[in-house]
């Protein structure tokens, strides 16, 4: 399984159930920082934004020396159906077909829940 996939193939544990998920990526463009070319693939990005079960959506600019990454998407779902259904969405995936696999050279993906002992 290669990295543009495992996001779609890995299902989330059933432990999860209704908690909200919260789906971060860290991402570097292979465009030229400041770009008109990275000014659009961040603004393609917002767009997912619209899709129905995603909530406070932000594309964040990375700021730590400690991190490669030069930018951030972050957004909610209310439970692991609405994340589901975020990932089977066909704007999200042309957004990774079309635009994420050609224009970002590297990545990372991580999604939380709310750590509760």
């Amino acid at each position: 399984m290669d990295q543009w996939t495992c996001s779609q193939a890995l299902r989330l544990p059933t432990i999860i159930g209704k908690q909200v998920i919260r789906h971060t990526v860290m991402f570097t463009p292979k465009h030229q920082p400041g770009s008109a070319e990275e000014r659009a693939l961040l603004s393609a990005a917002r767009e997912l934004a619209k899709i129905s079960t995603v909530r406070r959506f932000e594309v964040l600019r990375q700021i730590s020396p400690k991190c490669n990454h030069r930018f951030g998407l972050s957004m909610e779902f209310d439970d692991e159906q609405s994340y589901h259904s975020y990932n089977e969405h066909a704007d999200h995936a042309a957004f990774v077909n079309d635009r994420w696999k050609l224009e970002v050279e590297s990545w990372q993906e991580i999604d939380y829940v709310v750590y509760d002992e």
